[in-house]
């Protein structure tokens, strides 16, 4: 066994804080924080999984109104215990070069293709803590013998918590956060549906 690089102890007794991410230039890409503590994304990532998000953040860009912006493989800042990293989100926060995170107030909506390494978190814990930290939508897409289902969630203010509002196998058409119509069958370069 080797010993646990100094850089993976916790900086103080009660664990990692948001902005430490920023001071970990050791970590690894795809570096979240839940609830304190570190999580690591440390399989390789599957081609599907890729070609889906890159295939997501282009339709989605090309859809967006003026005002909103498409980024990938970003952290939210929800509280100063949590900073998971989205697949994809769409934001209302300008372009700035040397940012690292978002805040939930600049986050319309949040998509996390489920790979086996991340599917207990996408389908609980980040839907849970999306929902308590008041981003409007939430969407976890599925692989379903290689085409991607899309299993849509709208929040309910007064709950805090997500309403499911479709399973989307064919298309998805919606006007939530903005007007959006997707062929999913023809997200994954290759396939014809």
């Amino acid at each position: 066994m080797t010993a646990v690089p100094e850089w993976m102890h916790p900086p103080r007794p009660e664990g990692w804080f948001a902005d430490d991410l920023d001071h970990l230039p050791e970590a690894p890409r795809h570096t979240e924080l839940i609830d304190g503590a570190l999580v690591f994304m440390m399989s390789p990532q599957r081609s599907w999984h890729a070609r889906i998000v890159t295939a997501l953040v282009v339709a989605l860009a090309e859809q967006a109104p003026p005002g909103i912006e498409i980024e990938r493989e970003m952290t939210i800042r929800l509280d100063n215990r949590n900073r998971p990293e989205s697949d994809l989100l769409a934001t209302t926060a300008l372009y700035e070069p040397d940012r690292t995170f978002f805040t939930p107030d600049q986050v319309l909506l949040v998509v996390e293709v489920v790979s086996p390494e991340s599917a207990h978190r996408d389908r609980t814990v980040k839907l849970r803590k999306y929902a308590e930290a008041g981003i409007p939508s939430y969407w976890r897409v599925e692989d379903e013998d290689e085409v991607p289902v899309v299993h849509a969630y709208e929040l309910d203010e007064p709950t805090r918590s997500y309403a499911p509002t479709g399973i989307h196998r064919n298309g998805l058409s919606t006007g939530v956060p903005f007007p959006i119509e997707l062929d999913l069958r023809k997200l994954v370069p290759g396939r014809n549906g």
